[in-house]
């Protein structure tokens, strides 16, 4: 989607609260997090929800701050999101019901082939961290505190390090999403860190390479949080619910994830991570 088409759809929903629920109780409007959208995951769900439920689901996409920012106007009935912090703090809030895992996958660090800050094959993010900030090496942030900028962060912090200089450039379109973030950092030659899924989506458009990975610090889980409705009264929280139970189901939304990307790249680009909340339910 356009830059400037979703700033106009985001405009439209923010100007008319809970009109596309209170039109329709079949329909679910989720906010996402860029990442599985771009990978083609988020597509993939609703339609098969659809085609098992009848049950419409669509989504606007954003980084997670601002799909729970989205959230907070009362226009969503789920959002997908993956900044457990910010996710605790939107359920104290009141506008979250509960924090549901959903799936993973993980962040890795790329670089040019070249790898100026020698970095390649380092077990630990940490490390390779503080060596592209000894060598000054350029490194691309998305600078926009969504999912993948707060878990950059924190990596950052884990390292001792607040990174600063001309070597720690921010994408000024970096809300945009991880693929237009990795496709600038592939043009300046540069580091980053983004999550698996976007790499392999664009692996043939791009020259960078996965440097460092395998590090506990860089998983990426994903949630799932259903808008309260004793905070916003529009929300569609019962159809919201089969949704989610759908997608946790370990024969339906689970068996899609731990199968997509297979086929393309040999490796699935999620992995499910619903099953010990599914039991703490008493959901079988």
């Amino acid at each position: 989607m356009k830059k400037s088409l979703l700033l106009s759809f985001l405009i439209l929903i923010m100007a008319l609260p809970g009109l596309l629920c209170a039109k329709d109780k079949r329909f679910i409007f989720m906010a996402s997090t860029i990442g599985p959208i771009d990978a083609g995951i988020v597509g993939s769900l609703e339609a098969g929800f659809e085609k098992d439920t009848g049950i419409r689901v669509r989504h606007v996409g954003a980084g997670t701050g601002a799909a729970m920012d989205i959230a907070r106007k009362c226009n969503i009935d789920l959002v997908m999101v993956h900044a457990k912090a910010l996710e605790e703090k939107f359920i104290a809030e009141g506008y979250g019901t509960e924090r549901i895992p959903l799936m993973y996958n993980d962040f890795v660090i790329v670089g040019p082939a070249s790898d100026p800050a020698g970095i390649k094959g380092m077990k630990t993010a940490r490390e390779a961290l503080k060596k592209i900030a000894d060598a000054g090496a350029l490194f691309i942030t998305r600078g926009d505190k969504s999912g993948t900028h707060i878990a950059e962060m924190d990596l950052w912090k884990t390292a001792g390090i607040k990174p600063a200089g001309p070597w720690y450039v921010t994408y000024e379109k970096g809300a945009e999403g991880n693929a237009p973030t990795l496709r600038f950092t592939d043009q300046k030659g540069a580091y980053t860190v983004i999550d698996r899924a976007t790499v392999l989506a664009l692996k043939k458009d791009i020259k960078l390479e996965i440097l460092v990975a395998g590090d506990e610090a860089l998983l990426n889980r994903i949630s799932l949080i259903p808008v309260n409705p004793q905070k916003c009264p529009q929300a569609n929280l019962k159809e919201t619910m089969i949704f989610v139970k759908w997608l946790t189901d370990p024969k339906k939304g689970q068996k899609i994830i731990q199968s997509f990307g297979v086929k393309e790249y040999g490796n699935p680009m999620f992995f499910p991570d619903s099953i010990p909340w599914r039991k703490s339910q008493g959901i079988k």
